[in-house]
């Protein structure tokens, strides 16, 4: 969202059409999002998110044929830029981390109760990371055990810049927000997320929030 009187455009892409309805009419009783598109599948649904380029896409898990994994795979390769959350009852660790890894802007879980996902969903569509507070401690845990002790990142070796990137990481901002908050472009803000992750030796930037939050490092 570039101004404040522009509507969030949302794509819902699940298999259920209850639940689909169900959203939209939540969604649709607040003022700053509006629901532009539905899919009941992942073709119809990269299809949809080719056309519509909605600023947000509220991606199921498990669907029929083609997973949200797969789903969210071929999004990304089709340069799709839009946020995507997942939308699942899965709180399976392995499910988490796979959904992340592959390029999720979050992920939530469809027992929350209706009024957190709309302010979950208002903050990702503002460029935050979002994932149901049961599932934080769940991602630190599968992050620590996947990684090697004698590896452990060092926030030392990393510039001030570099430092202050991390932070605002950890705070959940997206590059075009680090980008904005630091009067810096975008691509210079991906240059020194690419050497950050290589000096922490962590994968992802989903990684680096989650260690910095444990280390006392978000703002």
């Amino acid at each position: 969202m570039t101004d404040i009187d522009t509507k969030a455009g949302i794509l819902l892409i699940d298999d259920h059409p209850l639940l689909r309805q169900g959203v939209r009419q939540l969604i649709e009783m607040e003022d700053d999002m509006e629901v532009i598109g539905e899919a009941s599948n992942a073709l119809d649904g990269i299809a949809k998110a080719v056309e519509l380029e909605p600023d947000l896409i509220l991606l199921d898990l498990n669907m029929p044929e083609i997973n949200g994994i797969e789903t969210l795979r071929r999004l990304r390769a089709e340069n799709v830029a839009s946020r995507i959350v997942m939308f699942t009852v899965s709180d399976h660790e392995d499910d988490v981390v796979a959904a992340l890894r592959a390029g999720a802007d979050g992920y939530l879980l469809k027992d929350m109760e209706p009024e957190d996902m709309i302010a979950q969903l208002k903050q990702a569509a503002t460029g935050r990371m979002v994932i149901s507070d049961r599932l934080t401690t769940l991602l630190a845990e599968a992050l620590r055990s996947n990684k090697p002790q004698s590896n452990k990142p060092d926030y030392h070796s990393l510039t001030p810049r570099e430092q202050d990137i991390l932070k605002l990481i950890a705070d959940g901002l997206s590059n075009k927000m680090i980008a904005r908050r630091l009067d810096i472009s975008d691509g210079t803000v991906k240059v020194h997320v690419k050497h950050l992750l290589k000096k922490l030796g962590l994968r992802s930037r989903v990684e680096v929030a989650v260690w910095a939050v444990e280390e006392g490092l978000h703002r």
